[in-house]
């Protein structure tokens, strides 16, 4: 029986995925669409990409799949996306670009975020509290702040500061005046301290004191902010007819690719979601609000408008194996074959996952990747499996820093891209968390979004109900006791190493035992 048939647009960092969604039969098929990273070798915290780029990635990914397919373009019903952040634009007043997007991976503005952490302690500003602690190199303002200090031809130009998904919402709704967008309280929350507890952003007086370059800036970011329940706007008739969808059809407010990546694959209250890919945001909810010191945000609201969204992570996972496989001349799939006959420890190598920084908990975009235990007939492969035990380990301590403080942390779920097709990882996973790991049985990418755009059609009433009919079923993943034991004892070393190294003001602590115990362990495991 036909249902109600939506749009669920998923932008990634590399590529743009559109997902037809029925109501009653599931997914019908998806397409995807690529779009480059600028990086510079020459400054490798450089990360941006172009609108223009991105939104003709998106209509080609949609005619591919309305063709491949055979949907008729009159019965698609809605259409929502969600995207990567904090993936900042910033626009003139008549809505177009004054430049490429800071990409969530641009690290540049890594002094103007400590700018922000200081003042806003000085201050007692209660939004610092709210995320974390710190605020991140990774988020809005310092992006914005960033931008202005190196753009002063454009300032003039300047009318506001986008995120990804609400500049793409207004794209298809056809707004061209900024104060008519409507901003997304996912996005605005968990990286632009935005919260109406506080009567929305900082005041202004903070912002002057910030530079005074922000003089004025916090009227630029005047309009409606909602949650995802409420619509961002009708599709354009220009956009219709390039996208080959019917004008006229509800777009709902955007979100963020991981909080939408949690709905679609199940996420509850007391589950966790380790959206595994390129990086992995890690993200749960909560019916109650808990501030967790170093996490990426506590927001009401953010991944399902009656919860609290909580927000962590990693900000490199595949990126780390694809470095690895990369240096070693050839492609992860290949260096992986094999890992499966791999034991817990086995390696005598512990890899701290910083080779891009650290999101949480210590938020510090200054570290770097350590691999301790190296001897000379190491392979990269080994150097794989201890790099997959090692976000293991970085998970453990996000896992650990929300239950301290009141999280409910029952289930765990692998969503994202990487979980789909590595057997390995779920299982030490499973292994170094002590928890069962839940995988859903197919690809949940770009499901979460078609759930929103299928409750903004009206096919259900709640967003628990499009899940109970659309969400996949789960792969189970057992810790097994032997394993976990051994990780049990890898990671009070890796719990040390971790704040031993990654904090500057941290106590001194005798690492003398680390070397030998990894080979204590690797010798037991091979033996």
């Amino acid at each position: 029986m036909a249902g109600t048939i939506v749009a669920g647009v998923d932008f990634g960092t590399l590529s743009v995925r559109v997902t037809l969604l029925d109501s009653e039969r599931g997914r019908l098929g998806t397409a995807s669409a690529e779009y480059p990273l600028h990086r510079k070798r020459e400054d490798p915290d450089f990360a941006t990409q172009s609108h223009s780029d991105q939104m003709t990635a998106l209509v080609e990914a949609t005619r591919k799949v309305l063709e491949e397919t055979g949907v008729d373009d009159q019965q698609v019903a809605a259409i929502a996306l969600d995207t990567t952040g904090s993936s900042v634009v910033m626009v003139g007043h008549d809505m177009q670009p004054l430049g490429e997007y800071y990409l969530w991976c641009d690290h540049r503005a890594k002094s103007e975020a400590q700018e922000i952490t200081a003042l806003a302690h000085a201050e007692g500003l209660e939004a610092i509290e709210w995320c974390g602690g710190v605020y991140s190199h990774e988020w809005g303002f310092a992006k914005l702040l960033h931008w202005f200090r190196h753009n002063p031809e454009q300032r003039a130009a300047f009318a506001t500061a986008f995120e990804h998904c609400d500049m793409v919402a207004a794209t298809l709704a056809g707004i061209t005046e900024p104060k008519q967008v409507i901003r997304s309280v996912c996005a605005m929350g968990h990286k632009w301290l935005w919260n109406p507890r506080w009567g929305g952003l900082p005041p202004q007086e903070f912002f002057t004191k910030l530079d005074p370059v922000f003089e004025g800036i916090r009227a630029k970011f005047d309009g409606a902010y909602q949650t995802s329940d409420h619509i961002a706007g009708k599709l354009a008739p220009a956009w219709a007819d390039k996208m080959g969808l019917r004008a006229g059809i509800p777009i709902p407010v955007g979100a963020f690719d991981a909080h939408w990546d949690a709905i679609g694959a199940g996420c509850r209250e007391g589950d966790v979601v380790n959206v595994v890919g390129t990086s992995t945001c890690i993200i749960a909810m909560e019916r109650r609000t808990t501030l967790v010191p170093g996490v990426c945000g506590v927001v009401p609201g953010s991944v399902h408008p009656e919860f609290t969204g909580v927000e962590a992570g990693l900000s490199a996972t595949g990126d780390i194996f694809e470095a690895i496989a990369r240096r070693a001349g050839t492609r992860v799939r290949e260096l992986a074959a094999g890992l499966e006959q791999y034991r817990a420890g086995q390696t005598g190598l512990l890899r701290l996952s910083w080779d891009n920084g650290d999101r949480t908990v210590l938020v510090n975009a200054e570290l770097g990747g350590v691999t301790l235990g190296w001897h000379l007939v190491h392979t990269a492969q080994d150097e794989l499996f201890a790099a997959i035990e090692g976000t293991a380990f970085h998970t453990r301590i996000i896992l650990e820093r929300m239950a301290e403080h009141g999280v409910p942390v029952e289930r765990v779920i692998n969503a994202g891209g990487i979980p789909q097709n590595n057997v390995v990882l779920n299982q030490v996973y499973a292994d170094v968390l002590g928890k069962p790991v839940l995988v859903p049985d197919g690809i949940p990418t770009s499901l979460g979004s078609g759930i929103f755009a299928l409750v903004a059609a009206g096919a259900f009433p709640t967003i628990e109900a499009a899940q109970d009919k659309l969400c996949l079923a789960f792969r189970t993943y057992t810790p097994q006791p032997g394993a976990q034991t051994i990780y049990n004892r890898l990671f009070a070393l890796y719990r040390k190493l971790y704040f031993g190294l990654g904090t500057r003001s941290a106590e001194p602590v005798a690492l003398g035992e680390v070397l030998p115990e990894l080979r204590k362990i690797a010798a037991e495991q091979r033996g």
